[in-house]
């Protein structure tokens, strides 16, 4: 998955908080002064170029619409990092959180036991 910029991001937050939006819609969303309305809609487009989003066509205006969740995106982040910095290890992952946050080992019983609850409830 492609990594967005951080404009891209705070945008596609707007898109995954409130679903399907205008370019002039989200315009509203930004305190003054306010980016330009062309400066959004190219990077709009961006983002469904990127595949991030679709759109629904009214004439010579779009209403666009995410297709990839936040949770879709959060976790081909994580596992990018994963992948970059632990290689490709989530072992090695919470090692790593083990040791340098000091997890205690009743914390760790406690966070598998609720993977555990969740995986039984699916």
């Amino acid at each position: 998955m492609k990594r967005l910029t951080s404009k891209e991001e705070e945008i596609m937050n707007f898109f995954w908080d409130k679903g399907e939006l205008f370019v002039k819609q989200i315009l509203a969303f930004y305190p003054d002064p306010k980016p330009h309305y062309n400066t959004l809609s190219t990077i709009v487009r961006g983002l469904e170029e990127k595949g991030f989003l679709g759109y629904n066509d009214f004439g010579s205006t779009y209403q666009y619409r995410p297709v990839i969740s936040r949770e879709e995106y959060n976790r081909g982040r994580i596992q990018n990092v994963v992948k970059k910095y632990f290689d490709n290890s989530f072992k090695r992952v919470v090692s790593t959180f083990v040791e340098e946050e000091d997890i205690s080992v009743e914390e760790l019983k406690e966070i598998i036991r609720g993977i555990e609850k969740r995986k039984k409830q699916k």
